[in-house]
């Protein structure tokens, strides 16, 4: 044991640093979260044991199932729609090549993930604006009514999952665009010696060889919609005590966690509430890798 150690401290001495700064910043964080969620404490005064009373309070709460509601809305939407629309952005690059045009495409589709979200949701808000907004404009010269986007509590929710799937889509587009240049040619061959048109080399083809990339995009598109944040706080101009806009027609988990820490004070609570949506992010995660791992067995 002594004689491995010695053989191999140098690269766990290269290791230090990363790792202190991971423990530092990410797994004290997470045991303090977890310590401080048993307690009532505003940061002023010591903190006080109450057990699982804020869990208790966090989960029976009209707000938590308010935003509990929208959360599994925006992901059932927004996760699904992501993949198909980046699905189809990368076979139009694809067809393209690597013509020039194809290369205009990709940066073009590209240019929405280098954009800060605050920006994306500040471009958005205008763009939705009932008086002035491109998108309430366009649809009055086609003789449409205007509509309340980031105030109707009815549409509010499909508003930010259109910004998210703008906003997403050209990364999930690189990944599986990434993958395609990887299915061998002779695979089309084959299929257009057999008489395969477009579509079947799609079907029988192009997904099947994805499959891990699409895992990938799926995995990575349900954490990144469970932790929704940014977009939907900015487009609502939302501050501590007043997030989500009307009804909470925009009000997600992670904008509760903020409001019940820095609102109210109670970093327990709000220590709680981040403590069960990593939980259910967890979960969410290990399922998805449990079926993953059981197709790859079958």
């Amino acid at each position: 044991m002594l004689r491995w150690i010695r053989k191999y401290n140098k690269h766990y001495l290269m290791l230090l640093p990363f790792f202190g700064l991971y423990s530092i910043f990410f797994i004290y964080p997470v045991i303090s979260g977890i310590y401080i969620s048993f307690f009532q404490w505003d940061s002023v005064h010591p903190p006080v044991a109450v057990g699982f009373s804020n869990y208790i309070n966090t989960l029976t709460s009209e707000t938590f199932a308010k935003v509990s509601i929208n959360l599994l809305t925006y992901v059932g939407i927004a996760v699904p729609l992501g993949v198909v629309l980046a699905f189809g952005l990368a076979v139009l690059v694809d067809s393209y090549k690597e013509t020039i045009w194809g290369k205009i495409f990709r940066s073009a589709f590209f240019i929405p993930v280098m954009i800060p979200l605050f920006l994306t949701a500040s471009i958005w808000r205008w763009l939705y604006s009932p008086d002035l907004g491109f998108i309430n404009t366009a649809l009055g010269w086609m003789g449409i009514a205007s509509i309340d986007w980031l105030t109707n509590p009815k549409v509010m929710l499909y508003s930010v999952v259109i910004v998210d799937a703008w906003a997403s889509a050209g990364f999930n587009m690189l990944i599986l665009l990434g993958g395609m240049k990887n299915i061998p040619s002779e695979y089309y061959d084959a299929a257009r010696i057999d008489g395969a048109n477009k579509f079947q080399e799609i079907i029988h083809i192009m997904i099947p060889q994805l499959e891990s990339m699409f895992f990938l995009v799926i995995t990575y598109g349900f954490i990144s919609a469970l932790q929704v944040f940014d977009v939907p706080w900015i487009l609502t101009q939302s501050t501590f005590d007043a997030y989500g806009g009307p009804q909470l027609g925009m009000g997600f988990p992670v904008m509760a966690m903020m409001a019940r820490a820095f609102n109210t004070l109670k970093f327990g609570g709000a220590a709680a509430y981040g403590l069960i949506l990593m939980i259910f992010i967890l979960v969410i995660t290990l399922f998805q890798f449990r079926i993953r791992r059981r197709q790859e067995t079958e």
